[in-house]
């Protein structure tokens, strides 16, 4: 579903090149579940920005439900990000002057779909916010606002959903409610999910993890966890 290869990206400073990232290899098999794991700065955040479509490497290719990014424009870009990605953010990314129930129904809006409505009070019914579902996002708390996040993004039935630090912005046990719905929801729907995390129990709940320290990947074991989820199996 997903193969980065060689994966460099260097940005230029008043005082030289910087590189974020350095030679990085992945594969993402289809249903499965990829932790992003680093520090602050390492690259993380970046590395997803690239597998998404979202940014451009410096050198490299990344390939997405077979499709060749670097052989795409903006436009084929985005296109293809309609069609098979959902994404879910640390800070939630709900327009405020729509409602729960129109923020979910608008990825399905955008793309013509005519039972939006209908698809989405039933997401929305999926993470227990049918009776919010007139409310606005400054009525709802964050946890709340993060469960309309995850109806929206599974509304539209991705292939692959980035989820960037989902926790960010909630407390322990918030975020652990929504850790424990969105590994629920991934699993009804088979999506793949990519994490991003700086936090280890987060990462434990994927089939698999990548470790970046200052743009480089440095959990050498990665790939034979990668060739025993290939195998059938998952801790």
């Amino acid at each position: 579903m997903i193969v980065a290869q060689n994966l460099h990206k260097t940005v230029q400073t008043l005082a030289g090149d910087l590189p974020i990232l350095r030679g990085v290899n992945l594969t993402v098999g289809a249903g499965d579940s990829l932790a992003i794991v680093g520090a602050s700065g390492s690259g993380k955040s970046t590395l997803l920005g690239i597998l998404a479509g979202l940014d451009v490497p410096t050198e490299g290719r990344v390939l997405l439900d077979g499709a060749d990014l670097n052989a795409l424009d903006e436009d084929g870009r985005a296109a293809l990000r309609a069609k098979t990605l959902s994404f879910v953010f640390q800070s939630f990314q709900l327009l405020p002057g729509l409602s729960a129930l129109e923020n979910v129904m608008l990825p399905l809006e955008l793309q013509g779909v005519a039972d939006a409505r209908m698809r989405a009070e039933q997401s929305l019914a999926e993470v227990g916010l049918a009776a919010r579902s007139d409310h606005f996002p400054p009525q709802l708390s964050g946890g709340e606002q993060q469960r309309v996040a995850l109806a929206r993004a599974f509304v539209s039935q991705p292939k692959i959903l980035f989820a960037d630090e989902p926790t960010g912005n909630l407390d322990a046990v918030t975020g652990a409610k929504i850790i424990d719905l969105l590994f629920a929801l991934n699993e009804k729907h088979q999506t793949t999910l990519v994490l991003v995390t700086h936090e280890q129990r987060l990462a434990d709940r994927c089939q698999h993890s990548l470790v970046l320290e200052a743009g480089e990947v440095v959990n050498e074991p990665a790939q034979a966890n990668m060739a025993a989820g290939e195998a059938g199996l998952s801790c």
